[in-house]
């Protein structure tokens, strides 16, 4: 089965999220707005790990798990389709479970209409 998620590429569709609406917990930034040539069908959103979170296996440990909650939210709630996301990663991430950063992510993205 295809993934529905497809990752943003230019640089102008990350410029135009980081204007948009934000949203923020203890462990990611989630920036969301409405851009413009979207596929409808497909859940565009990126992941951040910025090189002050430290090494690159910790800045992909991190994006991986922030695209596995991601597939489970897709699953679990209703995540609008509408809306183009940019989750940006925080350095608290790293130290603490799986299970409390999954909840407060998908808390998060039930707040966004």
């Amino acid at each position: 089965m295809k993934s529905k998620i497809l990752a943003l590429s230019k640089n102008e569709e990350f410029k135009n999220l980081l204007k948009g609406k934000k949203i923020s917990n203890k462990y990611v930034t989630i920036f969301f707005d409405q851009l413009k040539n979207k596929k409808k069908n497909k859940l565009n959103i990126s992941f951040v790990a910025k090189k002050k979170i430290g090494n690159a296996v910790k800045r992909n440990k991190i994006k991986r798990r922030l695209r596995n909650i991601t597939n489970e939210a897709v699953k679990e709630i209703a995540i609008k389709f509408r809306y183009s996301y940019l989750v940006i990663a925080k350095p608290t991430m790293l130290n603490n479970e799986y299970t409390n950063i999954k909840e407060s992510i998908i808390q998060n993205f039930k707040k966004i209409k």
